[in-house]
């Protein structure tokens, strides 16, 4: 069975990954989405599948957001499993998000094999606003499918996919903890 893939295409590019359009209330450079769904639903809904695959076949700049997004709600998921409630996991998955991470061409990023460096430091900050934006938008949205609305706990349904490594890969690196 092949992974997932994204259906988004853009023409706005930052580096060799899409700047697709965000439902987000979050400031940063992406363009709104009008539409029902965005990159981070997309995303969020090919997750469980996707994050059993060792190895991904890009077919465009927009699997390039997604493998990152999927990267980054396996470090939400992993932070969210020592919070017991919704909004513990808000304040959790903003301090995440706000936290110094890598951009592709930094020694620290682990994707450096298939995310182009930014060509100048216009587009540099650009991708780390893009990135940021992604982040804190991802957090709210995984914390909403993690935490129960009812009993306010998280569901194990979400949180027994913390250990799972796309691609054998991780945003952060080993020993470097929250």
């Amino acid at each position: 069975m092949p992974a997932y893939h994204s259906s988004l295409t853009s023409t706005l590019k930052v580096g060799n990954m899409a700047m697709l359009p965000l439902k987000t209330q979050f400031k940063g450079p992406a363009p709104k989405e009008a539409g029902d769904s965005d990159i981070i639903d997309e995303a969020i809904y090919f997750f469980k599948a996707n994050v059993f695959f060792r190895n991904y076949e890009i077919k465009s700049e927009a699997d390039r957001t997604l493998i990152y997004i999927t990267l980054y709600i396996t470090e939400t998921l992993k932070k969210l499993q020592k919070c017991g409630s919704k909004n513990q996991a808000l304040k959790e998955m903003h301090t995440l998000a706000l936290q110094r991470f890598d951009i592709p061409g930094e020694a620290g990023f682990p994707l450096n094999g298939i995310f182009a460096r930014p060509a100048d430091r216009n587009e540099e900050e650009t991708m780390r606003l893009y990135i940021l934006q992604i982040r804190q938008e991802t957090g709210v949205r995984v914390s909403e499918k993690v935490f129960d609305p009812v009993t306010d706990k998280p569901t194990k349904w979400w949180l027994c996919f913390a250990k799972r490594r796309f691609m054998d890969k991780a945003l952060t690196m080993p020993g470097n903890s929250y």
